[in-house]
């Protein structure tokens, strides 16, 4: 028992409930649209909840698990991390033309989703062996090589969107540690010359569709862009403080596409209004400055590199989806992280959380 209490002391309670706060205003969203549009079985909600418990388990679980075990499997983690991106390219089933999903029963997982974190974990032990010198080429290459194994299988999905928060995480990591001198020059003509071939090669149709949409929103108004105006009527019409859950109409009327998915921040800006929009994104920002705290915190590099791509990974999906929703990003199926019914997403996340919850017990060095 004493140990019970000594390990919780040390337990990031404060990451934890603002993980929750965000996670019930996501199910309260979902019950909301569920109601709104007639749903008789909330299907998607008792998924969603399901997914959810699975996630708190996880997390409070956590502190039991050294996180310093995970060091040591970093290649096999990367190894398998890519297994299941390749055979879900075979044994797969394709949803909204948004990426591949292994499918069994009523259930289905992305493997895209943890395939993230792995690809963290795996950089964070890579990287952990440069942390108190400058990244050399050589490493930056190899780091590169890694996360370009994963890009290319998640853009043969195609899953544009997910691709691009892989990018992300590596960025963040790179940052972090310390890039080579004039890294940033050939950084920045790899990154123009690697668009150049995606948009040519690598992107479908609808996908460049979503992107010239985007740099032209009249161009296409009741096609391409029809589900961004929508978004923005939502959040235009929410005002102050919302019209309440499940009284949006954009949503309930079904004008707003995907409302519980992609567009979840729509439907929170209609419903809630700019207050509530307003709690939600200063919720994240604590998150968010926990996981850097925790991070700071860190008695070894692999626990801070890894704590800084987890930050960068929600603070990525967070901005593109609002982004999305607002206008101001393409549309890519980014899910709202902790809010948007996203089963996969959802357990992936509260993953995330525990990793940093058993560096905050185990790796922290506070006195």
């Amino acid at each position: 028992m004493r140990r019970w209490i000594a390990i919780y002391a040390r337990y990031d309670w404060a990451l934890f409930f603002s993980a929750l706060a965000l996670t019930a205003i996501g199910l309260l969203a979902i019950y909301g649209i569920n109601i709104s549009q007639g749903s008789t079985d909330f299907f998607q909600l008792k998924k969603q909840l399901f997914a959810v418990v699975i996630g708190i388990v996880i997390v409070l679980g956590a502190p039991f698990l050294d996180y310093r075990r995970i060091r040591s499997f970093a290649l096999p983690i990367y190894l398998g991390g890519a297994g299941m991106l390749a055979l879900v390219l075979v044994m797969g089933t394709t949803a909204r033309n948004a990426g591949r999903w292994f499918v069994i029963g009523p259930l289905s997982f992305q493997p895209v989703e943890i395939a993230k974190i792995f690809l963290a974990i795996f950089l964070a032990a890579y990287f952990a062996r440069h942390a108190h010198k400058r990244l050399t080429w050589t490493s930056l290459f190899g780091s590169a090589l890694a996360t370009g194994a994963y890009m290319a299988l998640v853009l043969a999905q195609p899953d544009f969107g997910s691709a691009m928060v892989l990018v992300a995480i590596w960025i963040s990591a790179v940052i972090f540690c310390g890039l080579p001198r004039h890294a940033w020059w050939i950084l920045l003509l790899t990154f123009l010359t690697a668009s150049a071939l995606v948009w040519s090669f690598g992107l479908r149709q609808y996908q460049r569709d979503r992107i010239t949409s985007f740099i032209n929103p009249a161009a296409d108004p009741y096609g391409a862009s029809y589900n961004v105006a929508q978004a923005q009527i939502a959040i235009g019409s929410g005002g102050w403080f919302g019209k309440g859950i499940g009284e949006g109409s954009q949503a309930r009327l079904r004008f707003l596409p995907e409302a519980s998915t992609d567009f979840m921040f729509a439907v929170l800006g209609e419903e809630l209004g700019f207050v509530g929009v307003g709690v939600i994104l200063v919720t994240f920002l604590f998150l968010l400055y926990r996981l850097i705290r925790i991070a700071m915190e860190a008695e070894d590099a692999f626990a801070g590199i890894l704590l800084v791509m987890i930050a960068a990974f929600i603070l990525f999906h967070l901005v593109i989806n609002a982004g999305m929703n607002l206008g101001i990003m393409p549309v890519t199926g980014i899910p709202l992280p902790f809010l948007s019914a996203a089963a996969s997403s959802i357990v992936v996340t509260f993953i995330a959380i525990a990793i940093a919850e058993s560096i905050a017990v185990h790796g922290r060095n506070v006195f």
